[in-house]
């Protein structure tokens, strides 16, 4: 067994997507009426589903929302790196939940949201 995906619903997908390329996701060319939308993923990796908070409502019966805990995490190389990552997020206008700092667990650690509120754990090994 394995985790393949993890999934995070979107009100704005361009805003979403340019979320995403900041922390290094790549993505390919997408319409606006896309409903799902999955960046190139390397293998080995899970994948990161993107869809259209309306589709999900459809499909739950209630509109989708983020938790106050972190969704999924995206593991870095360096600690500048989540450094680096952490501060264009910033700097693009997004919230961090926690600013990058040396966790006792031995990562540099920092968490961002997404347009929708969801958490992003970022981190890479000190």
């Amino acid at each position: 067994m394995k985790i393949d995906a993890v999934g995070v619903s979107s009100t704005n997908l361009e805003k979403t997507v340019a979320f995403y390329k900041l922390l290094g996701f790549e993505f390919g060319e997408f319409s606006a009426d896309e409903q799902h939308l999955e960046p190139h993923t390397p293998d080995g990796s899970a994948r990161l589903m993107i869809d259209v908070a309306g589709l999900l409502a459809e499909i739950l019966g209630e509109t989708p929302h983020p938790g106050n805990h972190s969704s999924f995490a995206v593991q870095y190389s360096s600690p500048a790196e989540v450094d680096r990552v952490a501060a264009a997020v910033k700097a693009a206008g997004h919230s961090l939940s926690v600013e990058p700092w040396d966790a006792p667990w031995g990562q540099r650690y920092a968490i961002v949201q997404d347009p929708d509120g969801y958490r992003v754990d970022l981190y890479a090994a000190l």
